[in-house]
Protein backbone atom coordinates (compact mmCIF):
# COMPACT_ATOMS: atom_id res chain seq x y z
CA UNK A 1 0.00 0.00 0.00
CA UNK A 2 1.31 3.18 -0.94
CA UNK A 3 1.93 6.12 1.59
CA UNK A 4 -0.65 8.50 2.22
CA UNK A 5 0.23 11.80 0.99
CA UNK A 6 -1.67 15.01 2.87
CA UNK A 7 -2.93 17.84 0.72
CA UNK A 8 -2.90 20.30 3.19
CA UNK A 9 -0.48 21.18 5.82
CA UNK A 10 -0.86 20.52 9.47
CA UNK A 11 -2.90 22.54 11.60
CA UNK A 12 -0.78 24.83 14.28
CA UNK A 13 -2.19 23.79 17.50
CA UNK A 14 -4.03 26.44 19.75
CA UNK A 15 -2.34 27.04 23.31
CA UNK A 16 -4.90 27.50 25.67
CA UNK A 17 -3.38 29.40 29.37
CA UNK A 18 -5.17 27.80 32.15
CA UNK A 19 -5.38 28.91 35.95
CA UNK A 20 -4.98 27.39 39.02
CA UNK A 21 -8.10 28.12 40.34
CA UNK A 22 -9.39 31.51 41.19
CA UNK A 23 -13.47 33.16 39.91
CA UNK A 24 -14.72 32.61 36.65
CA UNK A 25 -17.34 35.41 35.39
CA UNK A 26 -20.35 34.25 34.28
CA UNK A 27 -22.75 37.46 33.40
CA UNK A 28 -26.29 37.06 32.36
CA UNK A 29 -28.07 39.96 30.63
CA UNK A 30 -30.28 41.90 33.04
CA UNK A 31 -32.76 44.02 31.19
CA UNK A 32 -34.08 45.08 34.61
CA UNK A 33 -33.83 44.93 38.16
CA UNK A 34 -30.51 45.94 38.64
CA UNK A 35 -27.73 48.25 40.38
CA UNK A 36 -23.95 49.62 39.41
CA UNK A 37 -21.98 49.44 42.23
CA UNK A 38 -18.75 50.55 41.68
CA UNK A 39 -15.33 48.20 42.41
CA UNK A 40 -14.76 50.92 44.56
CA UNK A 41 -16.93 49.90 47.36
CA UNK A 42 -17.41 45.77 46.82
CA UNK A 43 -13.39 46.05 46.93
CA UNK A 44 -12.60 48.34 49.52
CA UNK A 45 -9.85 47.35 51.79
CA UNK A 46 -10.34 48.96 54.75
CA UNK A 47 -14.56 48.10 55.45
CA UNK A 48 -15.25 44.86 56.36
CA UNK A 49 -17.58 42.53 54.68
CA UNK A 50 -20.91 43.67 56.53
CA UNK A 51 -20.18 47.44 55.42
CA UNK A 52 -19.84 46.05 51.78
CA UNK A 53 -22.63 43.90 51.80
CA UNK A 54 -24.76 46.74 53.67
CA UNK A 55 -23.74 49.72 51.63
CA UNK A 56 -24.40 47.90 48.37
CA UNK A 57 -27.86 47.21 50.02
CA UNK A 58 -28.70 50.58 50.58
CA UNK A 59 -27.94 51.62 46.85
CA UNK A 60 -30.05 49.18 45.38
CA UNK A 61 -32.97 50.50 47.77
CA UNK A 62 -35.57 53.04 46.11
CA UNK A 63 -35.96 56.66 47.39
CA UNK A 64 -37.52 57.12 50.78
CA UNK A 65 -36.38 53.85 51.83
CA UNK A 66 -36.41 53.19 55.70
CA UNK A 67 -32.54 52.51 56.17
CA UNK A 68 -32.50 52.76 60.35
CA UNK A 69 -30.56 50.37 62.48
CA UNK A 70 -34.29 48.97 63.83
CA UNK A 71 -35.76 48.50 60.25
CA UNK A 72 -32.32 46.59 58.98
CA UNK A 73 -32.12 44.76 61.90
CA UNK A 74 -35.50 42.95 60.77
CA UNK A 75 -33.94 42.33 57.78
CA UNK A 76 -30.80 40.44 58.19
CA UNK A 77 -29.43 38.44 60.58
CA UNK A 78 -27.27 40.79 62.11
CA UNK A 79 -27.84 42.52 65.33
CA UNK A 80 -28.13 46.09 66.00
CA UNK A 81 -24.10 46.56 67.03
CA UNK A 82 -22.56 45.05 63.61
CA UNK A 83 -25.24 47.31 61.75
CA UNK A 84 -24.54 50.32 63.39
CA UNK A 85 -20.78 49.24 63.21
CA UNK A 86 -21.01 49.13 59.64
CA UNK A 87 -23.15 52.40 59.13
CA UNK A 88 -20.24 54.32 61.11
CA UNK A 89 -17.93 52.58 58.86
CA UNK A 90 -19.57 53.57 55.63
CA UNK A 91 -20.06 57.19 57.25
CA UNK A 92 -16.55 57.65 57.73
CA UNK A 93 -15.43 56.66 54.38
CA UNK A 94 -18.26 58.68 52.74
CA UNK A 95 -20.78 56.04 51.09
CA UNK A 96 -23.61 57.55 53.30
CA UNK A 97 -24.56 60.84 55.38
CA UNK A 98 -26.94 61.13 58.01
CA UNK A 99 -28.62 64.19 58.77
CA UNK A 100 -31.04 65.10 61.43
CA UNK A 101 -34.24 67.38 60.82
CA UNK A 102 -37.23 68.59 62.11
CA UNK A 103 -40.56 67.59 60.30
CA UNK A 104 -43.47 70.61 60.75
CA UNK A 105 -45.09 68.44 63.14
CA UNK A 106 -42.08 69.10 65.51
CA UNK A 107 -40.32 65.36 65.20
CA UNK A 108 -36.92 64.84 64.37
CA UNK A 109 -35.47 62.35 61.40
CA UNK A 110 -33.07 61.01 60.59
CA UNK A 111 -32.32 61.15 56.84
CA UNK A 112 -29.94 58.87 54.64
CA UNK A 113 -27.91 60.47 52.12
CA UNK A 114 -26.05 57.65 50.07
CA UNK A 115 -23.61 58.16 47.62
CA UNK A 116 -22.21 55.83 44.81
CA UNK A 117 -19.34 58.20 44.51
CA UNK A 118 -17.70 58.47 48.31
CA UNK A 119 -17.76 61.60 49.39
CA UNK A 120 -15.28 63.48 52.33
CA UNK A 121 -11.61 62.64 53.09
CA UNK A 122 -11.91 59.03 52.41
CA UNK A 123 -13.18 59.63 49.11
CA UNK A 124 -10.37 58.66 46.69
CA UNK A 125 -9.18 55.46 48.48
CA UNK A 126 -8.24 53.41 45.14
CA UNK A 127 -8.51 49.84 45.91
CA UNK A 128 -5.82 47.31 44.90
CA UNK A 129 -6.59 44.85 41.74
CA UNK A 130 -6.38 41.49 43.10
CA UNK A 131 -3.65 39.73 41.05
CA UNK A 132 -4.55 36.78 39.22
CA UNK A 133 -2.38 33.44 38.90
CA UNK A 134 -0.11 33.03 36.36
CA UNK A 135 -0.94 30.79 33.88
CA UNK A 136 1.00 28.12 32.63
CA UNK A 137 1.21 26.81 28.95
CA UNK A 138 0.92 23.74 27.77
CA UNK A 139 3.85 21.50 28.37
CA UNK A 140 3.31 19.74 24.24
CA UNK A 141 5.20 21.24 21.35
CA UNK A 142 3.64 23.88 19.52
CA UNK A 143 3.85 23.76 15.73
CA UNK A 144 5.41 26.55 13.98
CA UNK A 145 2.39 27.82 11.77
CA UNK A 146 2.88 28.19 8.18
CA UNK A 147 1.95 31.21 6.26
CA UNK A 148 -1.33 30.34 4.81
CA UNK A 149 -1.96 30.47 8.64
CA UNK A 150 -0.82 33.45 10.27
CA UNK A 151 -3.70 34.58 11.62
CA UNK A 152 -3.68 32.73 15.43
CA UNK A 153 -6.83 30.84 16.06
CA UNK A 154 -9.48 32.31 18.72
CA UNK A 155 -8.98 31.27 22.16
CA UNK A 156 -11.25 29.38 23.99
CA UNK A 157 -11.40 31.01 27.44
CA UNK A 158 -10.41 34.78 26.94
CA UNK A 159 -9.14 35.83 30.90
CA UNK A 160 -9.84 39.34 31.95
CA UNK A 161 -7.83 41.16 32.78
CA UNK A 162 -7.54 43.50 36.11
CA UNK A 163 -9.26 46.75 36.12
CA UNK A 164 -7.24 49.62 35.45
CA UNK A 165 -7.71 52.38 38.12
CA UNK A 166 -5.46 55.17 35.64
CA UNK A 167 -4.97 55.18 32.68
CA UNK A 168 -1.53 54.66 31.36
CA UNK A 169 0.42 57.74 30.00
CA UNK A 170 0.66 58.35 26.34
CA UNK A 171 3.55 56.99 24.66
CA UNK A 172 4.00 59.88 21.82
CA UNK A 173 3.46 62.61 24.32
CA UNK A 174 4.46 61.59 27.55
CA UNK A 175 2.21 63.26 29.75
CA UNK A 176 -0.65 61.53 32.03
CA UNK A 177 -4.11 62.54 31.30
CA UNK A 178 -6.17 64.91 34.01
CA UNK A 179 -8.78 62.96 36.21
CA UNK A 180 -12.25 63.06 35.84
CA UNK A 181 -13.73 66.21 37.57
CA UNK A 182 -15.86 64.53 40.74
CA UNK A 183 -19.51 66.11 40.42
CA UNK A 184 -19.90 69.22 42.37
CA UNK A 185 -21.10 69.13 46.24
CA UNK A 186 -24.71 70.25 46.74
CA UNK A 187 -24.94 73.24 49.00
CA UNK A 188 -25.87 73.23 52.31
CA UNK A 189 -28.39 75.53 53.24
CA UNK A 190 -28.58 77.43 56.50
CA UNK A 191 -31.92 76.09 58.59
CA UNK A 192 -33.77 79.27 59.73
CA UNK A 193 -33.94 80.33 62.85
CA UNK A 194 -36.87 78.70 65.16
CA UNK A 195 -39.43 81.74 65.85
CA UNK A 196 -39.35 83.33 69.19
CA UNK A 197 -41.21 82.29 71.84
CA UNK A 198 -44.80 83.92 72.95
CA UNK A 199 -45.19 86.59 76.03
CA UNK A 200 -48.31 87.65 77.35
CA UNK A 201 -49.49 91.01 77.10
CA UNK A 202 -50.12 91.89 80.88
CA UNK A 203 -48.05 89.09 83.04
CA UNK A 204 -49.65 88.44 85.90
CA UNK A 205 -47.08 86.42 89.07
CA UNK A 206 -50.35 84.06 89.98
CA UNK A 207 -50.55 82.79 85.55
CA UNK A 208 -47.08 82.41 85.83
CA UNK A 209 -46.72 80.33 88.95
CA UNK A 210 -49.60 78.53 86.84
CA UNK A 211 -47.34 77.90 84.03
CA UNK A 212 -44.92 76.71 85.97
CA UNK A 213 -46.67 74.40 87.82
CA UNK A 214 -48.14 73.14 84.24
CA UNK A 215 -45.04 72.41 82.82
CA UNK A 216 -43.22 70.57 86.29
CA UNK A 217 -46.02 68.23 86.37
CA UNK A 218 -45.91 67.14 82.70
CA UNK A 219 -43.33 64.01 83.75
CA UNK A 220 -46.58 62.77 85.39
CA UNK A 221 -47.86 62.26 82.16
CA UNK A 222 -44.95 60.92 80.69
CA UNK A 223 -41.38 60.38 82.04
CA UNK A 224 -40.05 61.90 79.12
CA UNK A 225 -41.19 65.42 79.35
CA UNK A 226 -38.41 65.65 82.14
CA UNK A 227 -37.92 69.02 82.10
CA UNK A 228 -34.86 71.07 83.59
CA UNK A 229 -35.12 74.06 85.86
CA UNK A 230 -34.03 76.72 83.26
CA UNK A 231 -36.19 75.24 80.42
CA UNK A 232 -39.33 75.51 82.27
CA UNK A 233 -37.60 78.98 83.06
CA UNK A 234 -37.95 79.79 79.34
CA UNK A 235 -41.06 77.97 78.74
CA UNK A 236 -42.93 79.66 81.19
CA UNK A 237 -44.21 83.02 79.75
CA UNK A 238 -45.09 80.74 76.56
CA UNK A 239 -47.72 78.99 78.89
CA UNK A 240 -49.02 81.80 80.83
CA UNK A 241 -49.97 83.26 76.94
CA UNK A 242 -51.98 80.30 76.55
CA UNK A 243 -53.83 80.96 79.88
CA UNK A 244 -53.92 84.74 78.95
CA UNK A 245 -56.04 83.45 76.20
CA UNK A 246 -58.52 81.64 77.92
CA UNK A 247 -56.83 78.36 77.46
CA UNK A 248 -57.74 75.97 80.62
CA UNK A 249 -54.62 74.12 81.77
CA UNK A 250 -55.86 70.94 81.30
CA UNK A 251 -56.17 71.41 77.35
CA UNK A 252 -52.71 72.67 77.57
CA UNK A 253 -51.52 69.76 78.98
CA UNK A 254 -53.17 67.71 76.79
CA UNK A 255 -52.09 69.62 73.32
CA UNK A 256 -48.48 69.12 74.54
CA UNK A 257 -48.35 65.81 75.71
CA UNK A 258 -50.39 64.49 72.68
CA UNK A 259 -48.88 62.01 69.71
CA UNK A 260 -45.69 62.23 71.08
CA UNK A 261 -42.77 60.83 68.89
CA UNK A 262 -41.24 57.73 69.79
CA UNK A 263 -37.77 58.56 69.59
CA UNK A 264 -38.27 61.80 71.66
CA UNK A 265 -34.81 62.97 72.37
CA UNK A 266 -35.34 67.11 73.06
CA UNK A 267 -38.28 67.58 75.09
CA UNK A 268 -37.70 71.10 75.70
CA UNK A 269 -37.55 71.52 71.72
CA UNK A 270 -40.95 69.82 70.79
CA UNK A 271 -42.55 71.50 74.01
CA UNK A 272 -41.59 74.89 72.26
CA UNK A 273 -42.31 74.28 69.09
CA UNK A 274 -45.71 73.32 70.37
CA UNK A 275 -46.53 76.57 72.15
CA UNK A 276 -45.34 78.64 69.62
CA UNK A 277 -47.33 76.68 66.31
CA UNK A 278 -50.31 75.90 68.26
CA UNK A 279 -51.07 79.14 69.97
CA UNK A 280 -54.47 79.89 70.03
CA UNK A 281 -56.03 83.06 69.21
CA UNK A 282 -57.16 85.77 71.84
CA UNK A 283 -61.00 85.50 72.66
CA UNK A 284 -63.23 88.08 70.85
CA UNK A 285 -64.98 91.19 73.35
CA UNK A 286 -67.62 89.66 74.98
CA UNK A 287 -71.21 90.72 73.46
CA UNK A 288 -73.40 93.48 75.71
CA UNK A 289 -76.00 91.84 77.41
CA UNK A 290 -79.38 92.04 75.51
CA UNK A 291 -82.00 94.06 77.72
CA UNK A 292 -84.49 91.85 79.64
CA UNK A 293 -87.41 90.75 77.90
CA UNK A 294 -90.96 92.02 79.22
CA UNK A 295 -92.94 89.84 81.48
CA UNK A 296 -95.87 88.02 79.72
CA UNK A 297 -99.16 88.96 81.34
CA UNK A 298 -101.49 85.88 81.57
CA UNK A 299 -104.70 85.00 79.78
CA UNK A 300 -107.79 85.25 82.12
CA UNK A 301 -111.24 84.05 81.62
CA UNK A 302 -113.57 86.87 82.12
CA UNK A 303 -116.49 85.99 85.26
CA UNK A 304 -119.21 87.96 83.62
CA UNK A 305 -118.86 87.30 79.75
CA UNK A 306 -116.23 84.16 79.55
CA UNK A 307 -114.26 86.30 77.06
CA UNK A 308 -110.38 85.98 77.22
CA UNK A 309 -108.59 88.79 78.39
CA UNK A 310 -105.23 89.71 79.88
CA UNK A 311 -104.76 90.27 83.42
CA UNK A 312 -102.52 89.08 86.73
CA UNK A 313 -105.88 88.03 88.36
CA UNK A 314 -109.30 86.56 87.05
CA UNK A 315 -111.85 88.89 87.55
CA UNK A 316 -113.87 90.75 84.86
CA UNK A 317 -113.20 92.26 81.79
CA UNK A 318 -113.02 95.75 80.86
CA UNK A 319 -116.19 95.55 79.53
CA UNK A 320 -118.16 93.76 81.91
CA UNK A 321 -116.57 96.62 84.52
CA UNK A 322 -117.52 99.47 82.64
CA UNK A 323 -120.81 98.40 81.26
CA UNK A 324 -124.30 99.58 83.63
CA UNK A 325 -125.98 97.07 85.70
CA UNK A 326 -129.04 95.81 84.43
CA UNK A 327 -132.02 95.38 86.83
CA UNK A 328 -133.91 92.78 85.44
CA UNK A 329 -131.13 90.07 85.39
CA UNK A 330 -129.98 90.70 88.77
CA UNK A 331 -134.14 89.96 89.43
CA UNK A 332 -133.85 87.02 87.65
CA UNK A 333 -129.98 85.89 89.72
CA UNK A 334 -131.86 86.51 92.81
Amino acid sequence: MAEQQLSAPPRARSVVRRTAGGVTQISDYQPRRYTIIGDHLTQHRDLSLTAIGLGAHIQSLPDGAAVDIRTLAGKFAEGRERIAAALRELEDHGYIKRIRERTPEGRIVTRTLSYNVPRGTNAHHTPQPTGEPTAEPDTEPVAEPTAEQSAPPAPQHAVRPPAATTPPPSPSTGTTPRPPTPPPTPARTTRPAPPPLPHPSAPTPERHRTAAALLAELRRDDARLLLAEHDVRRLTPAVATWLERDAAPDAVRRTLTADLPPDLRHPAALLAHRLTALLPPPLPAARPTPPPRPAVVPLQNCDGCDRAFRASHPGRCRDCRTAPSNPGLSGLAA
